[in-house]
């Protein structure tokens, strides 16, 4: 098992925090989330870790051995990012993550038992989060519904209702080098200037569309999305109130 992050972009909605760092090296409590991201994954006995680089990538790359960079990272999303990394993951089951997310180590544990090929971790309790983050919930969550064998059936369109909202995905994924090679082929199908445009819960809707199956392993502990100085700001809040940056070991 092997894990990469994601970290090529610059995170512009974070305003001047992000004007000379990398969005995933802003600090929580004085702790760059970048920092915990590889604390968890090392945690959990994932030791190989590599990165997608792009804004200011000299930055992220001081922190990892191993690095891809995608230098088109202003002009494209996140699958981009991901596909400048295939020859890692190819190599092996691989953790990915997000560079914007806080997670604890058990996070990394959860996913690590998902046996599909693609899977992806998602927080049932998602609610009390947005609720914190938004005044209307509906307004920045997305479609995300399963069946009940934890088949993944819907995501990423906006809700009209809370019924069509059973979890919200995490930022956390599990590729097996099989589940790799049929993104490529979904995506190697599909003109550029798409490719260009896919972020990850569309790419995730393009293969539920094929049939493809997608694991949903649910997480019900603490995780936080920070997207924006508000988010900061309530991240460490409720990180200060779990008793700070310990909350993040178990």
């Amino acid at each position: 098992m092997q894990g990469l992050i994601l970290a090529a972009g610059r995170g512009s909605r974070l305003g001047q925090l992000t004007s000379t760092q990398p969005k995933g090296l802003t600090p929580v409590l004085g702790k760059p989330m970048l920092s915990m991201q590889l604390d968890a994954m090392k945690r959990a006995g994932i030791d190989k870790v590599a990165a997608a680089t792009g804004y200011l990538a000299e930055q992220v790359q001081a922190w990892v051995s191993i690095s891809f960079t995608n230098a088109r990272w202003s002009e494209t999303n996140m699958v981009s990012s991901l596909l400048a990394c295939a020859p890692f993951i190819c190599e092996d089951e691989t953790i990915i993550s997000y560079s914007d997310i806080v997670y604890p180590t058990s996070a990394i544990d959860s996913l690590m038992t998902a046996t599909s090929d693609i899977a992806i971790l998602y927080d049932p309790n998602w609610l009390f989060q947005w609720q914190q983050r938004f005044d209307n919930p509906l307004s920045d969550a997305e479609t995300f519904r399963l069946t009940d064998s934890r088949r993944l059936v819907d995501i990423g369109r906006r809700p009209e209702h809370l019924d069509e909202v059973q979890g919200q995905y995490m930022g956390l994924l599990k590729f097996t080098p099989r589940g790799f090679s049929i993104i490529q082929s979904l995506l190697a199908a599909l003109p550029q200037t798409e490719v260009d445009k896919l972020d990850m819960t569309s790419l995730l809707r393009r293969l539920l569309a094929t049939g493809e199956q997608i694991e949903a392993v649910p997480f019900d502990g603490f995780w936080f999305e920070v997207d924006s100085e508000t988010d900061l700001i309530e991240c460490e809040r409720q990180l200060k109130a779990k008793g700070g940056l310990e909350a993040l070991l178990v």
